[in-house]
C-alpha cells in the first residue's frame, strides 16, 4: 500500500492512499481516519488495519492524482531524521578519497547522525542552495525506512515487525560546512536540505527483508549513481537492533540508509551542485523524487 500526504479539492489536506499504479487517490478520512498527518496515523495502520482499508477502497471514490498537490509524505517530521553515514563500501572509498580526515573508518562500527528537518522537500519542491554560506552543494540518494511501532531492545533477525515502511531521502549536504565543523549536523540540516518521497510504500510490498532494490541518481539527465541496497555494510536489522538497545524509537522515526558512490564529491574533479540543477533519485518498487537546486 502506498500513502501520501496531499491537499484536495473539497478534501483538505492530509494523508491519504495511492493506488498501486499510481491514477487514484483516498483520502484516509473518507475512510473513517480522521488523523490530521500520516505520522500520527501510523501507528494505528497496522497490517490488519490495511487490509481492511483495502477491501473497503473497492466500495469508495477516489480522485485522480492531477487534483492534488502533494507534499513529502511526512512534511515536518516530529523528530530529527537518524541518518547512517558512509554505509556503502564503494562511498566509504571516494569519501576517503575526497577528505581523509572527515571520512576514513574502519567500519567496525556504525556511522549514526541525525539530521534536522524543519519541512521536508515534496516530490517538484526545491533544494535550497544557501549560497551566501554553501560552496560545495550535494546530493545522496538514499532508501529511508519509517517505523509502525515503537522500538526497544529489539532482539537481532527480529525487525521487520517494525518497519511500516520505505520512501525515498535526498541528503543533501553542503561539504564545506559538513567538514569545516568536524561534525555532520550543520551541514546536513540547513532549511530545504530533506527532499522526501514521492510516497511510503508499506514493507509487505517487498518480497525480502531488508529488500534489495536497485537505487540511482541523475543530476540534470547524467546518471551518477547506481547500485543495489543490498551493499549497505550495516543493513536496516543491525541498525534497529543497534539502536533500540538503549534508545526508543518512536513509531514514525525516519531512518536514512546511507548512499552509494557517485555523489559530486567523489568526482574527479569533484561536481557539485548549482542553482538550477535537476536531481532525481530512484529506488526501485518506490519510485522517482526530482528536485531542483534554487539559489
Amino acid at each position: 500500500m502506498r500513502f501520501v500526504t496531499c491537499s484536495l479539492p473539497g478534501a483538505g489536506s492530509g494523508p491519504a492512499i495511492l493506488s498501486p499504479d499510481g491514477t487514484a487517490v483516498t483520502p484516509l478520512h473518507w475512510l473513517g481516519l480522521d488523523y490530521d498527518t500520516l505520522w500520527e496515523a501510523i501507528p494505528f495502520l497496522t497490517p490488519q488495519v490495511r487490509s481492511g482499508l483495502s477491501l473497503a477502497l473497492t466500495g469508495l471514490p477516489s480522485l485522480p492524482p492531477d487534483m492534488a498537490t502533494f507534499s513529502s509524505p511526512i512534511p515536518a517530521p516530529a523528530q530529527d531524521v537518524i541518518c547512517l553515514g558512509i554505509n556503502y563500501m564503494d562511498h566509504s572509498d571516494e569519501a576517503e578519497k575526497y577528505s581523509a580526515e572527515a571520512f576514513a573508518t574502519r567500519h567496525q562500527d556504525a556511522i549514526y547522525f541525525s539530521k534536522r528537518v524543519t519541512q521536508a522537500v515534496p516530490d517538484g519542491g526545491f533544494i535550497e542552495a544557501h549560497t551566501d554560506l554553501v560552496q560545495k552543494l550535494d546530493y545522496e540518494c538514499e532508501l529511508a525506512v519509517v517505523l509502525g511501532k515503537d522500538a526497544r531492545d529489539v532482539p537481532a533477525g527480529q525487525s521487520r515487525e517494525y518497519v511500516f515502511g520505505y520512501t525515498i531521502l535526498n541528503d543533501v549536504s553542503a561539504r564545506d560546512v559538513q567538514t569545516a565543523h568536524k561534525q555532520w549536523y550543520f551541514g546536513k540540516s540547513l532549511d530545504g536540505f530533506t527532499p522526501m518521497g514521492p510516497c511510503i510504500v508499506t514493507a509487505d510490498e517487498f518480497d525480502t527483508y531488508p529488500p534489495r532494490l536497485g537505487i540511482r541518481s541523475f543530476v540534470n539527465g547524467e546518471k551518477r549513481q547506481d547500485s543495489n541496497t543490498g551493499l549497505q555494510i550495516f543493513d536496516i536489522d543491525h541498525v534497529i537492533c543497534e539502536l533500540s538497545r538503549g534508545m526508543t524509537l518512536k513509531a514514525g522515526t525516519i531512518i536514512a540508509t546511507g548512499t552509494p558512490a557517485g555523489v559530486g564529491m567523489g568526482m574527479d574533479p569533484p561536481r557539485f551542485l548549482k542553482p538550477g540543477d535537476v536531481v532525481r533519485c530512484e529506488i526501485d518498487g518506490i519510485g522517482s523524487l526530482t528536485n531542483t537546486v534554487r539559489g
